[in-house]
């Protein structure tokens, strides 16, 4: 029924794939059901925020010694159901000024599929994991995102989500640097999200009859960043040759039944992004892709519909007995090599869950 999630339980993992995060006290009680406590302090998003109620970019100490803390919103609305927050703080020291921002926007998926591809990777991809309690979004700490309900869907179907962003620079003389933006992880970083999208619902007029809330821990990633020896993302099919593969690094990101991510990237100063490969089976999170995945197969020997091009690849197919949807976004290997990425990385995952192959088989398996 549409509308339950958020009073499911949690989804759950296997293989040892995540490991559960212990968040100390304080800080997880701001967190435990995505509201802040009550209170006569100033408040941001919506109403969703308040000042002193864990986070450290909303604490007293954020503003210490000549600091400031500004905001500036534009609440959604049932006519034109789109808006944005950003708390703004800043301070200087001997060390250089500080700048930092969190930025939330409530509105639609993008339409243009491209596009779309892109901003659901920045989300789901590189070291997100999903929000507790089955709640249909994920976080990485610094970003998170939480689709809403199919009520607050726009009337040409595309689901409105809710996403976060966070970034903080220190300037000194002759350099600059990112750095922890303070919103207190992945947990935290949850509840803020949950906080603003439902005071974001209430102001579109789309809310459910209960806030959405969660109680079980954030899951977390066993492990960091490691270095691309010819293979990446340990699977099979997903080689480079040796001076490609020089300087780069992966990160293997959520493995669950509903999310599953690894995505390659080099280092150094102009370093960026190689490849973002994703799976999707959780039902509001594959609603972003609703309309963007074509349907025809999109190639022979392939099952399902979808889309293999240079610039991404996309395929929806089911998957035990869940509507799945694989993307790969690897804009500089040119279309052949990221169809081969592509098809190792969704074969890979398709014999994880147990369902047969979506792709043509490569020769020498898939394995992670």
């Amino acid at each position: 029924m549409a509308g339950e999630w958020w009073r499911r339980g949690r989804s759950k993992g296997w293989a040892g794939a995540v490991v559960v995060l212990l968040v100390a006290g304080g800080l997880g009680t701001w967190a435990m059901d995505g509201r802040p406590f009550a209170g006569d302090r100033d408040r941001y998003c919506w109403g969703a925020w308040e000042t002193g109620s864990g986070p450290e970019f909303l604490g007293d100490s954020a503003v210490e010694d000549g600091g400031t803390r500004t905001a500036r919103e534009t609440a959604p609305t049932p006519e034109r159901p789109r808006g944005s927050c950003t708390v703004a703080l800043r301070s200087e020291s001997g060390s250089g000024a500080r700048k930092t921002e969190i930025t939330v926007t409530y509105g639609p998926a993008p339409k243009d599929a491209a596009r779309r591809t892109e901003w659901i990777l920045t989300y789901l991809g590189d070291s997100a994991v999903p929000l507790p309690d089955g709640l249909p979004g994920a976080t990485d700490g610094s970003r998170a995102l939480l689709v809403l309900p199919k009520r607050c869907d726009t009337r040409d179907g595309r689901p409105t989500a809710v996403t976060l962003d966070s970034e903080a620079q220190l300037t000194w003389h002759g350099g600059r640097s990112s750095t922890g933006a303070g919103i207190g992880g992945a947990r935290s970083a949850a509840g803020l999200v949950v906080a603003a999208a439902n005071r974001g619902m209430e102001a579109a007029s789309c809310a459910p009859a209960r806030d959405i809330r969660f109680t079980s821990p954030v899951l977390t990633l066993p492990e960091g960043e490691e270095i691309v020896f010819r293979r990446a993302c340990r699977i099979r099919g997903m080689e480079f040759d040796d001076d490609a593969a020089r300087g780069m690094r992966y990160q293997v990101g959520a493995v669950t039944r509903d999310l599953q991510s690894c995505s390659v990237g080099t280092w150094g100063r102009d370093g960026g992004p190689v490849l973002g490969a994703l799976m999707v089976a959780q039902p509001r999170l594959n609603a972003l892709f609703d309309g963007a995945v074509g349907d025809a197969a999109p190639a022979r020997g392939w099952r399902g519909t979808g889309l293999l091009a240079d610039s991404h690849q996309v395929l929806r197919a089911d998957c035990a007995g869940r509507s799945t949807t694989f993307l790969l976004r690897a804009p500089s290997t040119g279309e052949a090599a990221a169809t081969r990425y592509f098809a190792a990385f969704a074969n890979a995952v398709t014999q994880r869950l147990g369902c047969p192959p979506v792709a043509p088989a490569a020769p020498g398996g898939n394995d992670r």
